[in-house]
């Protein structure tokens, strides 16, 4: 009972952040509600010291790319047309113009960028790599340290995963370091959606579409822009959808030091409603809902039995001594893996989508530069287990099994639990 009532603390202490309702958040932090394009922002919290006698060797990681332009023009120049439209009929307000003025400003540094890492974005995994030897240097010192990092073919994990390793080999110049990009990875290193999955996510589409016009108010929005209601009133203007196309573009500016800020075109109740629809979006497609069958985390199930072989791997060997196992890719792998692992309350399944921002948060998991760190620990005391602890954006998480020592797991029972949870899945699937 004492053992039950420490973990329950422990994990009560390590879920302190979570106190704090979402809303509270984006209402103190308005970039939160900017979902997959909230910008890192670097943990402050210290890590818990290791157990007596232990010290760490090996760390498994999946890292998402860092801030980045958006993905496609038209979701810059469907916002700029229509602002154009209404300045040549006059109908824009003094605020309309500003925002016109300010996209009118920044479109040109998109040309030719779209999707690709922005100066922000590389500075996130400088920062990331230079804590990882901060925090772990036993994993990345000495000549026999070796790294490997893989990367998805998209140039801008190539580029995230260069910045993080100039961050390593610049700790340790003796690094065996070994980076590779090939498409020969992406079975692992992308998502993955077997029939099974695509069966399971039909009604995505059909219930986001009730939560967009659910949270979507363009009323006030549209008359802060336009002095002529009959203006975004037209059969063939879509209100809601241009609130949404603007804050798309408005959220991801803070992937860039030369953005602009443009929050001042939405309250703060009217970014928190947009969030709400975007984490229910992203719960279905990537999460543990029930909506779309408890199963859409599986779309990792590939990825977390390469991170438990390749430590089988390590394990198993008598010549290795240190180092790393990196991998660099996307937010649409973080998101579900996160949630496969059942880090911290990123498996929950909730029943009541109204109210889901009260138990799964989006932002929490999967910001610009998002990362899983498994760190392992070994003792030199023989017989003694294999402990490791789990970091969701460099942050200490609990995981599904019990433990007396939070935030340091077996890894035996670990790897154990995640095993049968594959194979049960899989069995599923035949």
């Amino acid at each position: 009972m004492k053992k039950i009532f420490l973990l329950t603390s422990l994990m009560a202490v390590a879920l302190g952040t979570t106190a704090q309702t979402a809303k509270e958040e984006i209402y103190a932090d308005i970039l939160k509600s900017a979902s997959n394009h909230m910008a890192y922002q670097a943990p402050t919290q210290p890590l818990t010291k290791a157990p007596k006698g232990y010290t760490p060797f090996y760390m498994s990681h999946y890292g998402r790319h860092g801030s980045r332009w958006l993905l496609n023009d038209r979701d810059y120049m469907d916002v700029i047309r229509t602002l154009r439209n209404a300045a040549d009929k006059g109908v824009l307000t003094p605020l309309g113009r500003e925002a016109l003025e300010k996209m009118e400003r920044f479109y040109p540094s998109t040309k030719n960028r779209l999707g690709e890492l922005s100066d922000v974005g590389e500075q996130q995994h400088h920062g990331i790599g230079k804590r990882m030897t901060e925090h772990f240097p036993e994993i990345f010192s000495g000549k026999e340290a070796q790294v490997d990092a893989r990367s998805t073919v998209v140039i801008r994990c190539i580029l995230s995963m260069t910045a993080e390793c100039e961050e390593l080999t610049a700790f340790n110049p003796q690094l065996r370091m070994h980076n590779d990009v090939s498409e020969s990875y992406q079975w692992y290193l992308n998502h993955n959606f077997s029939q099974r999955l695509k069966d399971a996510s039909r009604d995505r589409g059909r219930i986001v579409s009730q939560y967009n016009r659910k949270f979507t108010h363009p009323e006030r929005f549209c008359r802060a822009l336009f002095t002529d209601d009959s203006f975004w009133n037209d059969e063939d203007f879509r209100p809601r959808s241009f609130m949404r196309s603007v804050f798309y573009v408005v959220t991801n500016m803070q992937s860039h030091s030369f953005g602009e800020d443009m929050w001042n075109l939405f309250t703060k109740e009217e970014c928190y409603d947009l969030w709400k629809a975007w984490n229910i979006d992203w719960y279905l497609g990537y999460g543990a809902a029930p909506q779309t069958g408890s199963i859409m985390q599986f779309n990792q199930a590939n990825l977390l039995r390469n991170m438990i072989e390749t430590t089988d791997t390590v394990l198993a060997s008598k010549s290795y001594k240190n180092g790393a196992a990196l991998r660099f890719g996307h937010e649409v792998c973080v998101m579900p893996l996160a949630c496969l692992m059942e880090l911290d309350s990123c498996g929950r399944q909730v029943e009541d989508l109204d109210r889901l921002d009260e138990q799964w948060v989006n932002f929490r998991i999967y910001p610009m530069a998002c990362n899983i760190q498994l760190v392992y620990y070994r003792s030199k005391k023989a017989g003694a287990p294999i402990l490791v602890k789990a970091l969701l954006n460099e942050k200490e998480a609990t995981l599904p099994i019990p433990t007396d020592q939070y935030p340091y797991y077996k890894w035996d029972d670990l790897r154990t639990y995640y095993l049968k949870k594959l194979d049960d899945f899989e069995r599923g699937n035949k």
